[in-house]
């Protein structure tokens, strides 16, 4: 995750991992405040460029990240989530990793409840 992601990203939700840490496709990141999942890109960088700002970019702080125990990560799953066990981490992530892999998923299970 880089930092400028995050802060670009702060006013949506709360996260559960900090900057400089590895993300992977369908790792559960933070809690959107909506009820819908939100899928974002956590790697984006800021584009370099030759020319100068008027202003000096100001170093924005970032809220401490939540830290999930195995408990709050059981609590917080929803029906498409797991719950990821190492012995350095607990993280939460989705069961279907790929985004169309989830969408395709969704629409089987629209299908079959009609």
């Amino acid at each position: 995750m880089t930092p400028f992601a995050m802060i670009q990203l702060a006013d949506r939700g709360t996260f559960f991992v900090e900057p400089g840490a590895d993300t992977y496709e369908g790792m559960v990141v933070g809690i959107n405040p909506r009820q819908e999942d939100l899928d974002i890109n956590v790697t984006r960088e800021k584009k370099l460029t030759n020319m100068r700002q008027s202003s000096a970019d100001v170093m924005e702080t970032l809220a401490k990240p939540i830290e999930l125990t195995l408990e709050a990560a059981m609590e917080f799953c929803a029906a498409d989530e797991c719950v990821e066990v190492t012995p350095e981490i607990v993280r939460v992530r989705k069961l279907h990793l790929s985004a169309t892999d989830r969408a395709r998923a969704r629409s089987r299970e629209k299908a079959r409840n009609q």
